[in-house]
């Protein structure tokens, strides 16, 4: 299980760093609130949460594209999240330990997500963790996002380290092809947002993990 040579470890944010979905549902059920309609139950949009702000006004407000408000309810799920961003969010249990053990080693850690910079940053620096992470990498930083290797390549760039000897944690399937396609080690967060209808199995990772913890025994 150990991986010899481990020189970097990098996070997903939403689902595999932070425990980021009581917000962003909150988000989504005070606009239906807001239009006189019943609330949500929490466990029917949490693992909707890694697949971002469009896929949850999609399943929350049962509406696409094609509806006339759908950009404008985009932008006021948006300005709700960001006003509230990290109101219940927080690392997962077991994550600060992983943290600090990788900190004690020098080990550089990274965040590689989708989200795009402005709420990225806005709440890694409320969580207190920008002073802590060696590199975060947004939705926006390239051209290209995961599934595609090159955000994940750019990180190992920034911080020196070879893709092969690096582990990329995440709780979705673009979050392992990514991985996979830069030559990293890849682990998949169970603990994350992963509906029970996908077949992590296929995703080809080197490894799976139930709790953030047992990242260490990898390294």
């Amino acid at each position: 299980m150990k991986i010899q040579n481990i020189e970097c470890v990098l996070f997903d944010l939403d689902g595999t760093l932070l425990d980021t979905a009581p917000d962003m549902v909150d988000a989504i059920n005070q606009i239906l609130i807001d239009k006189n309609l019943k609330p949500k139950p929490y466990n029917d949009l949490r693992n909707i949460v890694s697949h971002g702000g469009a896929a949850l006004i999609k399943a929350g407000l049962e509406i696409d594209e094609s509806d006339s408000e759908y950009e404008q309810l985009l932008k006021k799920f948006l300005d709700i999240y960001k006003a509230n961003i990290a109101n219940k969010t927080s690392l997962f249990p077991g994550m600060e330990k992983v943290l600090n053990k990788l900190e004690k080693e020098q080990i550089p850690w990274g965040i590689v997500t989708n989200k795009p910079h402005w709420l990225t940053s806005d709440l890694v620096n409320k969580l207190e963790l920008d002073t802590r992470t060696n590199c975060i990498i947004s939705g926006d930083t390239l051209s290209q996002k995961k599934p595609h290797p090159a955000p994940l390549l750019h990180a190992c760039k920034i911080l020196n380290v070879a893709p092969e000897n690096t582990i990329y944690v995440g709780d979705a399937q673009r979050d392992i092809e990514a991985g996979n396609n830069a030559s990293m080690h890849t682990l998949i967060a169970l603990f994350g947002y992963i509906d029970e209808k996908e077949k992590t199995e296929l995703w080809q990772a080197d490894g799976l993990i139930e709790k953030p913890e047992e990242i260490l025994k990898w390294i």
